[in-house]
This record gives structure tokens, C-alpha cells and sequence, in this order.
């Protein structure tokens, strides 16, 4: 298990951790993947499956259920959630610094995703989904608490063409540190 002040420290630089066959390694991308939380965009379709309803959101109700899923996901890059990743971010929860946003429909957990605050950044580590637009309103519910909370930094580590219909860009890594910088000077509570 990584020691929670190691793992706070890791991403107060810029670092985070991921399993790779069993072996933990630490990255800081060249470009680094974050979510403008002023301009997040939400998607039309998206926006009328949230009018539907369809989804009961919940957050921090089954934090290590949900990290669990994101690591039984099929990818074919390899999964980088194992064991040890599952123990050190409960051990991260118990401690206040990592969530999780859930989505159920009909009493079942069908998405989610999870990450980890500190002062002013939450940095975005995995989601899952068993049903289509699941992990999508979790995002949605993720960046409204950022917002509401007074959060300036949505780390989610590499873009994706997923993340990028939301508003995702890539900044150089002298620029994540920047926003890293000043949301380090934001003090903000997730809860």
C-alpha cells in the first residue's frame, strides 16, 4: 500500500501512481489531460437523458465498490487498478481525500467514477459504466459539486476523445503545474 502522505505528496507535484503487471510506477505526462471546470460542456443527447431522470446519483455511498469496478472493466491497454491500488485509495477515502460519484438505476450501481481532492484540484482517476450514459452523469454530477465547492482544477491525467466532447484539452506539463500551483492555494471541501 502507498502511504497516504507519499500518495498526497505524489500529486501535490504533478505525479500519480498506476499498476502496471504488478509493478507501481509514477507518471507526469508531457501533456497532461484536465477538464476547464468554467467551460465544461455537456453534450445535447447527454443533456436529455439528465432531463429524463433515468439515474439516481449518490456520492461516497460505495467509494470502494466503485474503484473495484473501474478495475474489472475489460481494456485492452491492461488494467492498472489492482490490489494494492484498491487498498491505498480506500486508505486515501478513510482519510477525506478521495470520492467517488455513483450512478444507479433501479437500486443497482451502473456507473461511476473516482478521484482524489486536494485544496482546490480534484484529480479524476477511473470510470466505469454497465449501462450507457452512466459514467457520463456521474461526470456531469462530478463537475457541478467542483463548481458548487469552488474547485479550479480537473485533473483526468491523458485526454480521450470521451472526455474531449466535454471540453477536455491537453496543456503542457509547465502549464499543469501552473494550475496545479494555484489550486494549491484554493482551500476547498469535496463533502
Amino acid at each position: 500500500m502507498i502511504p497516504t502522505m507519499t500518495l498526497l505528496g505524489a500529486y501535490r507535484a504533478g505525479f500519480f501512481p498506476m499498476s502496471v503487471s504488478g509493478e507501481l510506477k509514477w507518471y507526469s505526462p508531457d501533456q497532461r489531460g484536465i477538464v476547464p471546470i468554467d467551460t465544461f460542456h455537456v453534450p445535447r443527447r447527454l443533456d436529455r437523458v439528465l432531463k429524463h431522470h433515468r439515474f439516481e446519483v449518490s456520492v461516497d455511498r460505495v467509494f470502494q465498490q466503485v474503484v473495484v469496478a473501474c478495475g474489472s472493466r475489460p481494456d485492452p491497454a491492461g488494467n492498472w487498478i489492482d490490489d494494492e491500488i484498491v487498498e491505498t485509495y480506500a486508505a486515501l477515502h478513510e482519510a477525506g481525500h478521495a470520492h467517488s460519484v455513483e450512478t444507479w438505476h433501479h437500486g443497482t450501481l451502473v456507473g461511476g467514477l473516482y478521484g482524489v481532492t486536494l485544496r482546490g484540484a480534484f484529480f479524476g482517476e477511473s470510470m466505469f459504466h454497465t449501462m450507457s450514459d452512466a459514467s457520463k452523469v456521474a461526470l456531469v454530477e462530478l463537475v457541478e459539486r467542483l463548481r458548487r465547492c469552488g474547485y479550479i482544477l480537473l485533473d483526468i491525467q491523458w485526454l480521450t476523445s470521451h472526455l474531449a466532447r466535454f471540453g477536455a484539452i491537453e496543456v503542457p506539463r509547465v502549464r499543469y503545474l501552473e494550475l496545479l500551483a494555484e489550486a494549491m492555494q484554493v482551500d476547498c471541501e469535496f463533502s
